[in-house]
């Protein structure tokens, strides 16, 4: 098992060059990135003023040729793809992951700084959805056509219809603007840092509930009919029929035997879901304008950030392949008839 995990950990090496360079060559050609971002800001500063020189089109360009080749080189606009690519890896290597086009701060702060709150949203949810998944679809497969399970089966299609972030919409309408229940969006008040312990601990639950809310309507429903669905599956199977002809009950038959199969499937998903932890959720940060990684990620692409854009991918990937691997471990863990060679 040792030798196929150190080559899975190899394969990261490969996968994530593939990735960044796929991300940071579109960069480069899509339309609007640091300097015509600059351009265009001097252009209605411009042409509010009065001021500037007429340029092609009847447009006003305020900045001269020099000036332009002068911001390439400062954002390293000014070589070819594929060397900017490395200047910019190696950069990565050594901890360094460059500077915000925008706000001019180190991209490796901004993403330190935010992802505590990412975490914490994150670390919630998924404790939530297992907790909430497999007791509720364990129930469901022993319950399965009653009337329960029907009733069940509806909140649960509901919930995989309808995005998280539009279940946050229309939670902050009915609790927030109608009802004014709970806070309109933020991760604390402003007054926080005057409360009191206890008075922290209640803002903080106060700003959580509906933003979990809307994390976890979008992810349980899945893992809920899969751990249902499986579970059924594995009653149905001749070792659970064999066990309680031996003399087993129907319970300890499910939590002897079927139980631990059915968590397979779970398992191979746990460790994608670290990635989620961290990263968050770009549209229900930016709902509840929750200051995470997820609104800082969604922030930097609207805003032409690349740096920024860069460095939450590098995260983000780095997460998402070393949960790959720790998928594989859980299943393991949790069948132990799987030997990976």
């Amino acid at each position: 098992m040792t030798p196929y995990f150190i080559r899975r950990f190899l394969l990261i090496i490969p996968t994530f060059l593939g990735i960044t360079i796929m991300v940071f060559i579109i960069t480069r050609f899509v339309p609007g990135g640091p300097v015509e971002r600059i351009i265009s800001e001097y252009q209605m500063a411009a042409a509010e003023g009065g001021r500037g020189a007429q340029g092609l089109k009847g447009q006003v360009q305020p900045l001269s040729e020099d000036q332009i080749n002068e911001l390439k080189r400062y954002f390293g606009l000014d070589k070819p793809v594929i060397i900017s690519y490395f200047i910019w890896l190696g950069k990565v290597v050594t901890g360094d992951l460059g500077l915000s086009s925008r706000y001019h701060d180190p991209v490796l702060n901004m993403i330190v700084e935010r992802m505590p709150i990412s975490l914490y949203f994150g670390i919630i949810t998924l404790f939530l959805v297992y907790g909430i998944c497999i007791p509720l679809g364990l129930v469901k497969a022993i319950k399965h056509k009653t009337v329960m399970d029907n009733i069940t089966s509806v909140v649960v299609f509901v919930g995989y219809a309808i995005p998280g972030w539009v279940v946050g919409i229309l939670l902050l309408l009915l609790f927030s603007s109608n009802w004014e229940i709970f806070p309109l969006g933020g991760f604390v008040s402003d007054n926080f840092s005057d409360l009191n312990f206890i008075e922290k601990i209640g803002d903080l639950l106060w700003h959580t509930i509906l933003p979990i809310t809307a994390y976890v309507t979008g992810s349980f429903a899945f893992m809920t009919f899969l751990m249902k669905n499986t579970l059924m599956d594995n009653l149905a199977s001749d070792y659970v029929r064999t066990a309680m002809a031996k003399g087993l009950t129907f319970r300890q038959a499910i939590f002897r035997h079927a139980l631990r199969n059915s968590l397979i499937p779970l398992a191979t998903s746990f460790g994608n879901n670290i990635s989620i932890i961290l990263t968050g959720s770009f549209l229900i940060e930016k709902v509840f304008n929750i200051n995470g990684m997820g609104l800082l990620g969604y922030e930097s692409i609207v805003e032409r950030d690349y740096p920024v854009v860069m460095g939450t991918l590098v995260i983000a990937s780095l997460l998402f392949l070393i949960g790959n691997i720790l998928s594989d471990i859980c299943v393991a863990i949790v069948d132990p008839r799987v030997q990976f060679k």
